[in-house]
């Protein structure tokens, strides 16, 4: 082997996983031949601290080699001047559809969670791109979907499932259950974790009157005696009231449960800093709390949230009917065409803009903020959407990193990437090989130039692809070329909470 080559690591142990790392070789000086590799990137891996030029080598779906010179493969990229980074993680979506799965890969997102909502099962959240998923998929045990089976008796097990459609009007959403009832959604959502949901999801502010204080209790308890968090989308209430955040702090204080507070720029608004100190508080208690914020400003839901139907949301967003756009044509509405499509399109989703920049600005700040996209269901590019599918991660490179200088750039990356796989590597044991660019590590890899990386999309324009996105690795696979989607590849794979090792062992070996 040559003098000069240094394999990072080399034999080492991956956390938990033994697998056997020493570069195959034949004579003296010979390169391995790899399935994939990317030659003089600049990588950056968040965990480590890594930041230089290297040169990597993949082969069965994984970072096989972290070389200092250059290394030979079936396919080769040359990523000189770029970054080679962890591909992100969005850890709150809501479209895990195909044309979901293309906006987010372009954008560098290789794994795609639907958590605030979740399913039941929780794969039934990725039914759509099942078949054929271009990027890494899962979900959470959605509360609401179990509350659907046992109050309406419907087997939905997501919003959107093969025709059939959910709506926050109907009884899931409003109705509070008895103490049997309670039992029965209890179990269903057991079951779900029993299956591999990745925790359960919570959308406690859309349902903030028929969920009791028994009920709340029973989820929290349920989580923390599996281990497991709670994706909540606290109630929300006058601007910067942390009522809400209170709510689930001290429930998760109370039964030992871990706690995921989503958006909470969006809940916080203006309140952000003295939300942010309660985490902090929490923390010292010894309360396992993480957050989120995303990288687009307005929030998008649907016209029938409880918020619209049942509150004062002007004084809740104190912003009015001309500060709300109705998603599947971008217009901007007025009294009567908001209290016209509240009417006959209950269904429908509307983006409304009140989150201020220096919030986004105080969130980024905190160093455990992680950052995800939130984007909404994506079935057609005829219908209207929030840029977020398209353009949230780009965004926040480069607006926040290089133009802003908000944050650094390695420290942004951990913020897509690293930080979400350590949040869920704890009882989903195959994130603890994602979120990072290290041996054995699943080759889930962005390749992108720092000097022009950019977001495209914006509110009107949806679906613009980003600028300096060049290339896109999951599982190996190169999925997006020079900035464009590689016809026909779908490398992506369902996660859910089973450990992948203990259920089929493998040993790892480069050629």
């Amino acid at each position: 082997m040559h003098p000069r080559r240094a394999t990072v690591g080399r034999c080492a142990v991956f956390f938990l996983l033994v697998f056997s790392f020493c570069p195959a070789s034949g004579a003296e000086g010979e390169r391995v031949a790899y399935s994939l590799v990317i030659n003089n990137g600049r990588v950056i891996d968040p965990e480590t601290g890594l930041d230089g030029v290297r040169h990597i080598g993949i082969s069965a779906g994984r970072v096989a080699e972290i070389a200092f010179e250059p290394l030979a493969g079936a396919k080769v990229i040359d990523a000189a001047g770029q970054v080679v980074a962890p591909g992100f993680i969005d850890i709150h979506s809501h479209s895990l559809t195909p044309l979901g799965q293309h906006r987010n890969v372009l954008d560098g997102v290789t794994t795609q969670l639907e958590m605030e909502a979740g399913a039941l099962p929780a794969a039934a959240a990725g039914d759509t791109v099942a078949e054929n998923p271009v990027i890494n998929y899962g979900a959470s045990v959605g509360h609401y979907a179990a509350r659907i089976q046992v109050l309406e008796g419907r087997a939905l097990p997501y919003f959107f499932y093969r025709g059939e459609q959910g709506s926050m009007a109907s009884a899931a959403f409003t109705q509070v259950a008895s103490a049997a009832e309670i039992e029965a959604i209890r179990g269903r959502m057991e079951q779900g974790l029993n299956e591999g949901g990745l925790g359960i999801g919570l959308l406690l502010d859309y349902m903030r009157d028929a969920v009791s204080d028994e009920e709340l209790a029973m989820i929290f308890a349920l989580a923390a005696q599996r281990e497991v968090p709670v994706f909540v989308h606290v109630r929300r209430n006058l601007p910067g009231d942390p009522a809400g955040l209170d709510e689930a702090l001290g429930l998760a204080e109370r039964f030992g449960t871990r706690v995921f507070i989503c958006h909470i720029t969006h809940n916080a608004m203006g309140g952000i800093g003295d939300w942010l100190r309660r985490i902090d508080a929490a923390r010292a208690r010894g309360v396992d709390v993480a957050t989120e914020t995303l990288s687009y400003l307005a929030g998008g839901t649907s016209i029938a949230a409880d918020v619209f139907r049942k509150r004062d949301w002007r004084a809740i967003f104190d912003i009015d009917y001309g500060d709300v756009q109705w998603v599947a044509t971008g217009e901007w509405l007025t009294e009567q065409s908001w209290r016209d499509y509240a009417r006959d399109e209950p269904a429908g989703m509307v983006n409304h803009h009140y989150v201020k920049e220096p919030w986004l600005h105080t969130a980024l700040r905190w160093p455990d903020m992680m950052v995800s996209t939130d984007a909404l269901p994506a079935f057609d590019v005829a219908q209207m959407t929030n840029p977020n599918i398209s353009g949230s991660f780009s965004r926040l490179l480069g607006r926040y990193v290089r133009e802003q200088e908000i944050l650094g750039l390695a420290d942004a990356l951990s913020r897509v990437s690293l930080k979400q796989a350590q949040w869920l590597e704890p009882f989903a044991p195959r994130f603890r090989r994602k979120g990072r660019v290290q041996l054995g590590a699943d080759a889930d890899l962005v390749v992108f130039d720092p000097e022009s990386i950019a977001a495209g999309a914006d509110y009107g324009a949806p679906w613009e692809s980003p600028q300096g996105m060049g290339w896109v690795i999951v599982n190996g696979v190169i999925t997006v070329a020079e900035g464009a989607r590689v016809p026909g590849v779908a490398a992506g794979q369902y996660l859910d909470s089973h450990d992948p090792e203990q259920e089929a062992p493998d040993v790892f070996s480069p050629r």
